[in-house]
């Protein structure tokens, strides 16, 4: 048996992790659609974003470790489909945003249960409305998942019959 072991500098993890979410925002806004007109939650400001994510039970550091800017792409690809089907699962599709810019806000957050390394929230946000987003377990084998809390007795997981967005293997 081999085993390999890494250190990961935690700078080179967030470029990686914010240069992938720039390709995975860019391949989004890239592809087009209409506004959806769900979600009502006014996010203009850091305090509604916070109160946003605290609404599903999550504690996150207050001001947000990265945000941007990002183009949903206006043509599809597998990348951007298993990332939508994510979407899909909590109510949200960002192919009605394809072409559109929108912002990216990423905050750390405290309270992911048994969390081993750094947990990330992130939303996507379009005229101060949350049109889609995740939370991102970036331990070995950690998942992207959408934004319910999951059980601390259990692995994070899809609805039944959706898919499971894994961090491993995607180019996010």
């Amino acid at each position: 048996m081999v085993v390999l072991t890494a250190k990961v500098d935690f700078k080179k993890m967030m470029l990686i992790l914010g240069a992938a979410a720039v390709v995975l925002l860019a391949l989004i806004l890239f592809f087009g659609g209409s506004e959806q007109t769900f979600g009502s939650q006014d996010v203009s400001g850091n305090d509604g974003r916070v109160a946003f994510l605290k609404s599903f039970g999550w504690e996150v550091v207050s001001s947000p470790k990265e945000s941007g800017q990002v183009l949903i792409p206006a043509q599809t690809n597998d990348v951007f489909d298993r990332y939508n089907a994510l979407q899909k699962c909590q109510s949200y599709d960002l192919s009605k945003f394809a072409g559109k810019k929108v912002m990216r806000y990423v905050y750390e957050v405290k309270n992911y249960p048994n969390a081993t390394e750094p947990v990330y929230a992130t939303l996507l946000v379009h005229k101060n409305k949350v049109i889609g987003g995740d939370i991102t377990n970036t331990a070995p084998g950690g998942k992207i998942q959408g934004f319910q809390m999951p059980k601390a007795d259990a692995a994070p997981t899809a609805p039944t019959g959706q898919p499971t967005q894994s961090t491993q293997g995607t180019d996010f």
